[in-house]
């Protein structure tokens, strides 16, 4: 029986060993905390990602290792890939780790995207704001997520408090600036491509942020056919420069029009859990398909579906469970602010049964301002 290797034992991971079971796999996860919540569903070996012992351990009780976040040190990865096969390849990691490599490799791929530059010093910092313009964005290379690492420059003025917020980290991390996109619309790409070099993607998805934190996604949003091939091109274009081998998100900005690349995401995405109902094969066992060398699964979708994120502490469950394409996610996971600790799934077979099911589900829980700016989208 094949075993596979998780680093990371967040939701993803969890959900990860959910979707194997049916493939007959058994699962290993590594994780720095011992209460991880993918724990309660595989083996766990609890370690620093850069505890060469811990790693010689898991590595050695597993036969193919991924991750389920960006922040496991690419260098822990690539550790990893002496003793045993390791996918997506730690180059993939490594590039979507540093936002400049990420926007620069984004730029040599010919993927629109905002102006940028790096930050090491105010002088430095004071002299992209005036070349970039404000508003503007001034941001953490590294380990920064869910709208951390962070500071709105609106004016050139607020170029003190952003380097006083942020400049310590311009030593440790690096810093870069990126000029702020006045979107319409945020989407993304959810893809999958094989050990073969097989692609294939799910329909666009449509999100909506609340405090820098994803609260929505919409599958299929509402594009016309060339703005979906589009997106879908530049996502095959990423994966093939980066031989990449799993799932992994695009995030785009929609601009008048135009589509610009925000953040490359290497391993399976909250704007994916639709997929686990909506989808003939969802993102975590065509990720698992995929680093396995198995056939991909087909990515069509089925009906229309809408997901929620449960962001602090899950609400009562029976609104979305009354429904009849009601799914209910708990990860099992401690209260706490500002943390995900679950997700449901809406899903019909039109945009108007759809809108019709999250109206009664918002008005249940109290979550109208959620529910509404997907409502609206999938009116004509």
């Amino acid at each position: 029986m094949t075993t596979v290797g998780i680093l990371g034992g967040g939701q993803l991971a969890r959900m990860m060993a959910l979707a194997g079971a049916p493939l007959g796999l058994r699962f290993l996860v590594m994780d720095n905390v011992a209460d991880a919540c993918a724990g309660q569903f595989a083996p766990m070996v609890v370690g620093d990602y850069t505890d060469e012992a811990a790693l010689a351990e898991f590595a050695s009780r597993v036969d193919v290792a991924t991750f389920d976040f960006e922040n496991v040190p690419a260098e822990s990865a690539q550790w990893l890939t002496n003793r045993v096969p390791v996918f997506p390849k730690p180059r993939a990691l490594a590039t979507a780790q540093d936002r400049l490599a990420e926007k620069t490799l984004f730029r040599e791929l010919d993927i629109p995207v905002p102006p940028f530059a790096s930050i090491d010093t105010r002088e430095q910092l004071d002299a992209a704001v005036a070349q970039i313009g404000t508003p503007c964005i001034l941001k953490t290379r590294r380990l920064g997520y869910d709208g951390k690492g962070q500071f709105r420059i609106k004016t050139p003025a607020d170029a003190s408090a952003a380097w006083e917020a942020l400049g310590a980290q311009a030593g440790k991390v690096g810093l870069i600036l990126e000029g702020f996109v006045a979107f319409q619309r945020e989407l993304s790409v959810v893809a999958v491509r094989a050990r073969d070099g097989e692609f294939r993607a799910w329909p666009l998805t449509e999100n909506w942020h609340v405090d820098g934190v994803l609260s929505a996604s919409l599958a299929p949003a509402t594009v016309d056919d060339a703005m979906a091939a589009t997106a879908i091109g530049y996502a095959r274009k990423l994966a093939e420069a980066l031989d990449y081998v799993g799932v992994f998100a695009l995030e785009l900005f929609c601009r008048d029009g135009e589509l610009l690349a925000n953040e490359l995401a290497p391993r399976v995405h909250n704007s994916g859990h639709w997929t686990i109902e909506g989808s003939e094969t969802s993102q975590f066992q065509n990720h698992l398909r995929a680093v396995l060398g198995l056939p991909l699964g087909d990515t069509r979708m089925v009906g229309t579906a809408c997901m929620l994120n449960w962001i602090g502490a899950m609400p009562e469950a029976t609104a979305v469970l009354a429904e009849s394409g009601g799914h209910w996610h708990d990860y099992g996971k401690q209260p706490r602010e500002g943390r995900k600790v679950g997700h449901a799934t809406l899903r019909a077979d039109s945009a108007t049964e759809l809108a019709a099911a999250l109206v009664r589900v918002g008005e249940a829980l109290g979550r109208e301002a959620q529910v509404m700016p997907v409502v609206l989208a999938l009116r004509p």
